[in-house]
């Protein structure tokens, strides 16, 4: 069955030549330094169909980071199913995460080190729904059946959990990328827990 593609979004052959070229472009330069142009000619694709769909360096960026990370919510929910205690679901969410950058190290730069979060916040894509949902569901849950302290907001342990992801992630860069960075979730997570729980 062939593929339904909407009005103004670009054929799945568009995006897959796309893809590669802006998860290098972006994962290897600062933000400022990519242009539309060089992701066009790389890529063998029009400078003005780029721009028909996508219209700007950062909506292409975003677009395709809202995909990653949409990929990325679905890993986590996938791994959470089965599991019942609270405890078990927020370390397997904690640990996936890193997983997945640790796989994905080019994304992780693009989303948790390279992405300019003033202009991204502007972007719907900023809110990710799918994933804070999932969070805030599993948070709330802990809450209901006395696992986790009732005077933190769960927005504020879904805050703390993303934070403890990104500085792993980022200092995991800096050193070297020496280690495994999802051998260290057991030990983040605990001091995530231990600030949560009740």
């Amino acid at each position: 069955m062939p593929t339904i593609r909407l009005p103004n979004t670009p054929s799945q052959s568009i995006k897959k030549r796309l893809e590669p070229v802006v998860k290098a472009a972006f994962s290897r330069q600062e933000f400022h330094q990519c242009n539309m142009r060089d992701i066009a000619k790389k890529a063998g694709v029009g400078y003005g169909t780029i721009y028909k769909y996508y219209g700007s360096k950062e909506k292409i960026l975003f677009t395709f980071v809202d995909e990653w990370l949409g990929e990325l919510a679905g890993r986590i929910i996938d791994h959470l199913q089965g599991l019942e205690e609270i405890k078990e679901k927020l370390r397997k969410a904690f640990w996936v995460q890193l997983d997945y950058y640790e796989r994905n190290p080019d994304l992780g730069r693009i989303i948790l080190m390279t992405i300019p979060l003033t202009t991204w916040m502007a972007d719907q894509t900023f809110v990710q729904k799918k994933m804070t949902d999932t969070f805030l569901e599993v948070f709330r849950e802990g809450q209901g059946n006395d696992s986790l302290n009732p005077n933190v907001p769960a927005s504020i342990m879904l805050d703390m959990m993303l934070a403890m992801v990104g500085r792993a992630f980022t200092m995991w860069i800096y050193r070297g990328q020496k280690q495994r960075l999802s051998g260290q979730a057991n030990l983040l997570f605990n001091l995530i827990w231990k600030a949560i729980s009740t």
